[in-house]
């Protein structure tokens, strides 16, 4: 099993990032993807979440209207557009995966976002 993230990096202020997260090795199409993110000294959040049933989302209030989950089943891939983005959304950003009908979840490795002028 693996997910590896990749899209992550330094941008300004206000700028724009998008994150990838490749999946293998579990049936992708029916687990719900999720985005975590982990700043220093705090503990790990939920971003944003995209179901496998209807691709529902939900998002973190701080990051609504700014963020966007989407997933493409046909690559086994998740994103995260990340829009206006602010110091504090600085963190590793990590791909989670709840494949519901065996009850396993999943985590990547995480990818650094940096948010800074």
């Amino acid at each position: 099993v693996q997910l590896v993230e990749s899209g992550g990096g330094l941008v300004q202020p206000g700028g724009s990032l998008r994150l990838s997260c490749a999946a293998s090795g579990f049936r992708f199409t029916t687990s719900h993807m999720s985005w975590y993110r982990q700043a220093p000294g705090k503990g790990r959040e939920l971003v944003a979440r995209i179901t496998s049933t209807d691709s529902s989302t939900n998002y973190a209030d701080s990051v609504k209207g700014r963020f966007a989950i989407s997933r493409d089943n046909a690559k086994n891939t998740v994103y995260l557009q990340m829009n206006s983005l602010k110091s504090e959304d600085t963190a590793v950003y990590y791909c989670h995966a709840n494949q519901w009908l065996t009850r396993t979840v999943y985590w990547g490795q995480g990818t650094q976002v940096t948010v800074s002028s």
